[in-house]
């Protein structure tokens, strides 16, 4: 069995992005995004939405975390030219509890990111959350 360099490298892009994200690294999330990237998010609440430009992911990506979040990452799942994360988020505040099973799915291009996209099990559970 041959390796796919391709997958390789989206599995790698994977593991790099969440681990900046838990550590609130945020130049190195910076550094694997195109400058048109996007993030969409469902809902309604201070998250949701589509945001364009890698520094307004970078924000997103910011804003998210200053909830207090634990992104506890389950796999990274690979396509031939694209990569998802399977993450577990849980974050507790004194008025509501978050506890979600989510797939932010990255399509890249030129082994960098070009949109996420974040799909969720628990919209109005993120909504009662992030307010």
């Amino acid at each position: 069995m041959t390796t796919n360099p391709t997958t390789t490298a989206a599995h790698a892009l994977g593991r790099q992005f969440h681990a900046a994200l838990a550590a609130g690294d945020w130049a190195a999330i910076r550094s694997l995004l195109h400058e048109d990237a996007t993030w969409t998010l469902p809902g309604d609440n201070t998250i949701s939405g589509t945001v364009v430009g890698a520094d307004a992911v970078v924000e997103r990506a910011r804003k998210i975390a200053s909830y207090g979040l634990r992104f506890e990452l389950l796999h990274v799942l690979v396509s031939r030219e694209n990569m998802a994360l399977s993450l577990h988020n849980t974050a507790q505040r004194p008025d509501a509890v978050l506890d979600e099973y989510l797939s932010t799915v990255c399509r890249l291009r030129d082994g960098r990111i070009a949109e996420i996209e974040t799909y969720l099990s628990d919209v109005p559970g993120m909504d009662a959350f992030f307010v």
